[in-house]
């Protein structure tokens, strides 16, 4: 099923939320408040096989300020959980996630979460080698996607789909690390606060890639920022196409999401055929003066817009791409800044009712080896052998000025 569709009972469950019913939804998702992940165990749970890892620091004055982060090393270090205090609302929790016990009952690689999809229903995933959507040549049997690169055929797992046409809408969705095991994981302490690294040998991704590519992840907490750092490396013999992004659900503290407000310094915004299968049509048109300007002081208030929408021509601010979430009712913003010039674009994914706003920054526009871009350059780097590429984000927490 297309995204759009999968998530639209996640809203509906917001909303059966704010009228007071108790009843929990059976399943973690994006659109379970961040106040409604529960306190963890003492003991280390394992998640994907992998033990769960916390980076933490205290408390100190009365200035926002994160306290910990939460990451799932078994689930190709998805960042679970970000902490934080915010004066006038003390310690709260700053992405959409569901219990850790629900968590864990959920990511099995079964049922909806084959191929790792739940891994980026909540938290934050990585997504590698490719963010966001592939569409190309399905399969007879439903189960591939090939496309083509610089003239190499690639098969991808047709992992995603829009329900209401489900043998036809096939496509890959983002990228092949979902249920990857993160090894040599460490947890390293500064005088500023602690860093997790970890390595994925990532191989062919399974055999769907044209190289091999180890993969170092990078996370380190202080209390003014998080910064978050994947870097991949071409160990094989061959160029590969390469891209890495990010899909953070940052939560709205107050539940209030029509006056929160959303600034994304871009000027562009990429057309797709419809909401249910989100096709690009390769055409790039101009935000401004439509409800898609986010490009302006402050920021826009959300107000009932949908948005799964991709984001380009972003305007960089000392060399960062600048993006603000803003939740003026619990005097509240979180900044998140693309700090690798290979970030070309941002895609935005929020419905209306509920409780976030998904934030991607990625290298790629949407299906990058398609044929509609008719030859543009849509942000795969064309890795070769014994060369890097590094993502990077940070994170800062703000008051707006009121």
């Amino acid at each position: 099923m297309s995204r759009s569709y999968r998530f639209l009972w996640l809203a509906a469950a917001v909303m059966v939320a704010a009228t007071g019913c108790q009843k929990k939804p059976s399943k973690p998702n994006a659109a379970n408040s961040a106040s409604s992940s529960a306190t963890t165990a003492s003991a280390t749970p394992l998640i994907g096989g992998e033990p769960v890892q916390r980076l933490t620091r205290k408390q100190t004055g009365n200035k926002p300020q994160f306290l910990g982060v939460t990451v799932f090393p078994g689930r190709g270090m998805n960042v679970y959980q970000i902490t934080a205090y915010v004066p006038g609302q003390g310690k709260i929790h700053l992405l959409a996630s569901p219990s850790l016990a629900t968590a864990a009952r959920t990511l099995t690689g079964k049922g909806t979460d084959k191929y790792g999809n739940d891994s980026f229903t909540f938290g934050g995933a990585f997504l590698i080698p490719y963010p966001n959507r592939v569409f190309g040549t399905v399969s007879p049997d439903k189960k591939t996607i090939t496309t083509e690169w610089h003239g190499h055929k690639i098969v991808l797992p047709a992992n995603w789909g829009n329900s209401a046409n489900h043998n036809k809408d096939k496509e890959a969705m983002h990228g092949l690390i979902l249920e990857s095991k993160v090894k040599d994981v460490k947890i390293l302490h500064t005088s500023k606060g602690e860093t997790l690294v970890g390595t994925l040998h990532a191989g062919n991704f399974g055999g769907h890639w044209l190289s091999s590519t180890n993969l170092l992840f990078t996370i380190s907490l202080s209390g003014s920022a998080i910064n978050a750092a994947v870097t991949a490396t071409n160990v094989g013999k061959v160029a590969e196409p390469m891209s890495i992004g990010w899909h953070p659900y940052f939560a709205i503290p107050s539940h209030r999401r029509s006056q929160a407000k959303l600034y994304v310094p871009a000027t562009r915004r990429s057309l797709v055929n419809n909401y249910m299968v989100e096709k690009p049509l390769g055409k790039l048109v101009p935000v401004k003066g439509t409800k898609y300007d986010f490009n302006v002081p402050g920021g826009r208030p959300l107000g009932n817009i949908y948005l799964d929408d991709n984001f380009s021509h972003l305007v960089r601010k000392n060399g960062g791409v600048d993006v603000r979430l803003i939740d003026p009712a619990s005097n509240y913003g979180i900044q998140e800044t693309g700090l690798s010039p290979q970030i070309k674009t941002v895609q935005v994914f929020s419905l209306p009712g509920a409780h976030f706003v998904a934030v991607e920054q990625q290298f790629n526009f949407v299906d990058p080896f398609g044929k509609e871009w008719h030859g543009m350059n849509t942000g795969m780097v064309d890795l070769k052998p014994g060369k890097s590429v590094t993502w990077h984000v940070r994170l800062n927490l703000f008051q707006p000025i009121k």
